[in-house]
């Protein structure tokens, strides 16, 4: 396939770039062999039917060939939970660890305090809330993502979700696979989303993405974010700005998170948060799920003040069986798979080489990846 090959190419090409400038000392890998130890989910028996299925412990991210034939040590594997996990094996001498918002390894300050050579802490995607950011800042480590490598993917995704809630989408699958056939059952609460209020909380990279998505679907587009567009974007885009997030919320049918997690932002829709919203909202989520509360979501699609919930990030991850958000009523939830699409894992992967190519050589990574560096975090941590 034509984007297969794109994908590919871009998987080579991040690769060979490379920067001059030079690092902090905590940073600086000094000469000889590195344990890199990365933590992703497993494929088991999925692995083998796409080549470039990278993601996922058996496609190792495609690094194993080339830092094994650097001298450098690679550990993979999917168990990062519980006192006798295989990561926390590992934690006392590796040097870089990698991890994904898919299977994140939770970095807590325990283990960051146990991690005597640990220097750096790569997300292979975006958002690094699994890490105990201020513990890393105070250790000097420095945290880094690759920055823009699936923001497409979960934009995409989103659209997808604000659809299917709209459109009371699942009621129909599931009436088909059960044998049913009730119109009435599906149509009594499915709409257009032509004019329709949407707002998003964040408009960063993916904010302004799903934006411009759904400005063919005449809505009326609002968004909320610590910094405002430049007004040319906000004109093509059609989106107004809304300082007050708790001014904007309420005029919303639909409401698409996309902020990270920060000890501001946990928490945010509680139960008071969330019955000042329209009755009847819908609410897609994939930034992260430790932003909501659980129990006050659980509770609101089932009196129907939530009409209808969409997301694939959950807190803890994964999800334990007994999760309230697996069996409440007008839920679309899903594992969390929005951002590891086959083309972001090839883009991420590419960024992920890069970045391990500047640490073994001393060099600087490009800025916008840094979530914490020399002990500051990036902006929207603070």
């Amino acid at each position: 396939m034509a984007m297969k090959q794109v994908a590919r190419s871009a998987f080579k090409a991040v690769a060979n770039s490379g920067s001059s400038s030079v690092l902090t000392r905590q940073l600086h890998a000094s000469p000889g062999s590195k344990k890199i130890v990365g933590v992703f989910y497993k494929a088991n028996e999925y692995f083998t039917k796409n080549p470039n299925f990278v993601g996922c412990v058996e496609g190792a991210l495609g690094l194993r060939q080339w830092l094994e034939s650097q001298g450098h040590q690679y550990i993979v594997t999917d168990d990062k939970d519980g006192p006798n996990c295989e990561l926390d094996k590992h934690i006392p001498d590796l040097h870089v660890l990698i991890s994904t918002p898919f299977h994140p390894a939770y970095v807590t300050a325990e283990r960051i305090k146990k991690a005597k050579n640990l220097q750096l802490l790569l997300t292979a995607g975006i958002g690094s809330d699994h890490v105990d950011l201020k513990a890393a800042a105070e250790a000097g480590l420095t945290v880094a993502e690759i920055t823009g490598s699936n923001v497409v993917s979960v934009a995409e995704d989103e659209l997808m979700r604000i659809l299917i809630l709209v459109r009371n989408f699942l009621p129909g699958h599931h009436q088909v696979i059960n044998g049913d056939w009730n119109v009435a059952g599906i149509a009594y609460r499915a709409y257009d989303l032509e004019g329709k209020t949407v707002g998003t909380i964040g408009a960063g990279r993916i904010g302004k993405l799903l934006l411009q998505r759904l400005k063919p679907f005449n809505c009326n587009l609002l968004y909320h974010d610590r910094i405002k567009m430049d007004p040319e974007l906000e004109k093509e885009i059609g989106a107004k700005y809304e300082e007050d997030l708790d001014i904007m919320l309420p005029k919303c049918d639909i409401i698409v998170v996309n902020m990270p997690l920060t000890e501001k932002t946990r928490g945010m829709f509680d139960k008071d948060r969330i019955a000042k919203l329209k009755k009847g909202v819908l609410i897609v989520n994939n930034a992260r799920g430790a932003i909501m509360d659980t129990q006050a979501v659980a509770d609101a699609c089932a009196s129907g003040h939530i009409a209808g919930y969409s997301g694939d990030v959950w807190y803890p991850q994964p999800a334990p069986k007994d999760h309230p958000w697996r069996y409440m009523p007008n839920q679309a939830m899903t594992p969390h798979i929005s951002g590891t699409t086959i083309d972001a894992q090839l883009r991420y992967a590419a960024g992920v080489k890069d970045m391990l190519e500047r640490y073994f050589k001393g060099e600087e990574f490009p800025a916008q990846n840094y979530i914490v560096k020399e002990g500051e975090l990036a902006p929207q941590y603070r």
